[in-house]
């Protein structure tokens, strides 16, 4: 969940200041909004660039939008808490975490209809499938742990204590899989699958990270926090190469394999583009998207991006119980943000 300091040399261990670009324009820009309505709240997003439909966690519900008309076409409800969805088109099948109910719905791409659910440790939130394992992985925010599911069976096939309340998670693709552990200012290394913990690899000066991205061909991580931090770092060693400033409020990051850049999403309004002029030298860009917007995800087919938010009102009086509110979101203003290049 969050400035540009750099290596003076590939693998050694001096930082110097930042170059941050000022002149260029922005690459990327919006496209498209599209008002998909409700109330509540929102986390991830994901794309099924096979359906081309994206999935958008709203509430206790995912709302299904084309991507070609821009209609919201289905809704899956009864996702309570919901945080993550991972579309599997290869099974014809998707898996919803649901944060408050402690589960994982299982659903049908086609149709939408829930075809079971499958229990998690507490508080399931980001997700991934594993090229190489063929797994999927449900990473527990309160239960500090990753459920690991066989998506051919449907069945729970093991379970990985972190050691830390997990966010954001990528695969190498070669059997490594890395998360974020926002409480411990770690990213943590596991196999998937002997599913033991590798290392544990601090991204301080970074503090609570929360989404993740993997550069595979250089092989770095970038660690996005609270703090207004990207930490990249070496995906080999674990080492840190660089710290990129970025936008208050983030909770996510991509990583476009097409530009060689990663784009955080950051919830005061804006988006972080930033490029990798070495392997150790990075400069950013700063794009204006809307508050509220900080998650993102990416179609790998189109290679647009998308990020979901609302109008917000005036925030409720404190209280003692909540003494710091967050403002009211405005009913019927959730939608989605196309951005692209």
């Amino acid at each position: 969940m969050k400035t540009l300091l750099l290596l003076s040399a590939f693998g050694l261990g001096s930082i110097l200041p930042a170059r941050a670009q000022v002149s260029t324009p922005a690459a990327y820009h919006l496209l498209h909004t599209t008002t998909v309505g409700g109330e509540g709240g929102w986390d991830y997003l994901a794309v099924d660039a096979s359906a081309r439909r994206l999935y958008l966690s709203h509430a206790t519900q995912v709302e299904v939008v084309d991507l070609r008309t821009h209609q919201k076409v289905g809704t899956i409800a009864n996702t309570s808490g919901v945080h993550g969805i991972l579309p599997l088109p290869k099974l014809g099948r998707g898996y919803i975490t649901n944060g408050r109910a402690n589960t994982v719905t299982i659903f049908d791409l086609k149709t939408l209809k829930p075809l079971g659910s499958l229990p998690t440790g507490a508080k399931p939130d980001a997700l991934l499938q594993d090229d190489f394992s063929g797994r999927v992985f449900v990473f527990n925010n309160a239960g500090s742990s990753a459920t690991v599911i066989d998506p051919v069976t449907d069945k729970v096939v093991g379970t990985v204590a972190l050691g830390g309340a997990p966010e954001a998670g990528v695969a190498d693709g070669k059997g490594r899989i890395f998360v974020n552990l926002e409480d411990t200012n770690e990213i943590v290394v596991f196999d998937a699958k002997t599913l033991v913990v590798k290392q544990r690899w601090s991204v301080a000066p970074g503090e609570e990270p929360s989404g993740l991205a993997l550069d595979r061909k250089r092989h770095r991580l970038f660690s996005v926090c609270a703090n207004e931090k990207a930490i990249v770092l070496d995906a080999q060693t674990g080492k840190v190469v660089a710290q990129v400033p970025i936008g208050k409020g983030v909770d996510g990051v991509v990583f476009d394999e097409v530009t060689q850049a990663a784009i955080s999403s950051n919830g005061e309004g804006t988006l972080t583009v930033i490029y990798a002029d070495s392997p150790t030298s990075y400069r950013t860009e700063t794009i204006s998207s809307a508050r509220g917007a900080r998650t993102i995800t990416q179609d790998p087919t189109t290679r647009r991006l998308y990020l979901s938010t609302a109008e917000f009102g005036p925030a409720p009086a404190a209280t003692a119980e909540v003494p710091h509110p967050r403002p009211s979101v405005v009913p019927g203003t959730f939608k989605v943000l196309e951005f692209g290049r």
